[in-house]
């Protein structure tokens, strides 16, 4: 079990590993201490040195462990003597309790400043995203004013209000004009660049009928008048 434990263990997984104070609720107090001891005797059997902790001291330590540090994961105390075995730590033929304790205190200054870490780096991430959402905005917005600042090129006056328009955008880059009066004009040009829709281009009845009546006058003439110039 420890050793499925150790295993391709890393920092991120202790973290997120269930803490101690939590297992303490789902399995006990008992059982916890003895997951801990297990956990140390693994440990003490790995290192080779001549004078090591008895069994007694082992669940005193286990104990101490438990009490000490009930916010952090049996991974976390799993990984701590991990890195103290591995890392060649001298134990000069002996181990006792206050060096296993040294040993976990170590790790856990490690980890407060790799937390630390993590906490800054989340944050410069996090940071980096608003301000990438803030240039979004500010190009949508920018792209959104252009885009109602579009003149439609079919309009009779196209050139004399996009001339207005360029006019009112450059006064108000050099200061001339307050951003107030820019939008008033900017306004006014859209205003006039909108083209209300005939829905109803069909004359009125009466009209129709004046407007036949003068078109059949009209072919009447011009059949009078080229008839008269053909006959001899």
């Amino acid at each position: 079990m420890v050793a499925d434990l150790s295993t391709g263990l890393t920092r991120p997984q202790a973290a997120a590993a269930p803490k101690l104070f939590q297992l303490n609720r789902r399995l006990g107090e008992a059982v916890v201490v003895k997951l801990l001891v297990i956990v140390l005797k693994c440990f003490c059997d790995a290192v080779r040195v001549p004078d090591k902790p008895t069994p007694a001291e082992l669940i005193e330590a286990a104990e101490v462990l438990a009490t000490t540090y009930p916010y952090d994961s049996i991974k976390d105390i799993v990984l701590a003597l991990k890195e103290a075995r591995l890392s060649g730590h001298n134990f000069y033929q002996s181990l006792d309790t206050g060096k296993i304790f040294g040993l976990v205190a170590t790790y856990f200054e490690k980890k407060a400043d790799w937390l630390h870490t993590q906490h800054l780096d989340q944050k410069a991430r996090s940071t980096s995203r608003d301000q990438n959402a803030v240039a979004h905005l500010a190009a949508a917005a920018a792209a959104v004013h252009s885009i109602g600042q579009r003149l439609d090129p079919q309009h009779p006056n196209h050139e004399s209000l996009r001339r207005k328009l360029t006019i009112t955008n450059q006064k108000a880059k050099r200061g001339l004009l307050t951003e107030q009066q820019a939008a008033e004009q900017r306004r006014q040009v859209q205003q006039a660049n909108q083209r209300k829709p005939r829905l109803n281009w069909l004359p009125r009845e009466d009209a129709q009928r004046r407007l036949d009546a003068r078109n059949r006058a009209e072919d009447r003439r011009l059949l009078d008048k080229y008839h008269s110039k053909l006959e001899p």
